[in-house]
């Protein structure tokens, strides 16, 4: 029986695995074209350890004017992603040198506050989707796309779509009103 063993192990410690799904949720939620391309074990795996960061961003922006309880959302939030240069404080290297970039999990904490939960402010849940791509060549390992949905790439092509119905309306009914006679012909020829 598998009473409490709820989660694939991946073939990895459980160190391993937390860092890996870290990983993979920095680089969904950094993406540009916010998706990333893994195999499907991994995607499935993703989708709640990303989808419940999302929530917790969702939550935080949907609060008014309580800001010890966003900034705790927001420090629940980190620890979906490593943390970053914490052992960097100001006073190390030379004066006038320039501290090192903040690390991939930083921004993309930043941007999951900033973008993601105004985006999916009303949306109760769901925020990514899981397209399968077939097997991978060398180990035929099962490939998926993992995204987040509402991206803007998708809103830009609904929004296209649209505008193509609008215009095939549009000449339809052109063709419609050429076809039909109009009471001035229809005049013309009474008179004749």
């Amino acid at each position: 029986m598998r009473h409490l063993k709820a989660h694939r192990k991946l073939g990895r410690t459980s160190e391993h695995r937390t860092s890996m799904l870290r990983n993979l949720a920095t680089s969904l939620i950094n993406s540009r074209e916010e998706r990333i391309v893994t195999t499907l074990p991994k995607a499935k795996e993703l989708r709640p350890f990303v989808e419940r960061a999302i929530t917790l961003s969702r939550r935080a922006h949907n609060l008014s004017d309580d800001d010890a309880r966003a900034l705790h959302l927001r420090r629940q939030a980190a620890g979906f992603f490593h943390a970053g240069n914490t052992a960097v404080s100001s006073l190390t290297g030379r004066r006038g040198q320039l501290r090192p970039e903040r690390t991939a999990g930083v921004a993309a904490l930043r941007r999951l506050f900033n973008e993601l939960g105004e985006r999916y402010k009303d949306r109760p849940g769901g925020y990514t989707r899981i397209l399968k791509l077939g097997p991978r060549d060398g180990d035929a390992a099962e490939l998926a796309i993992i995204e987040l949905v509402d991206n803007p790439r998708e809103i830009e092509a609904a929004q296209a779509e649209k505008k193509r119905k609008a215009g095939s309306k549009k000449k339809a009914s052109k063709k419609a009103a050429k076809s039909e006679p109009t009471e001035d012909t229809e005049n013309a020829d009474q008179s004749e």
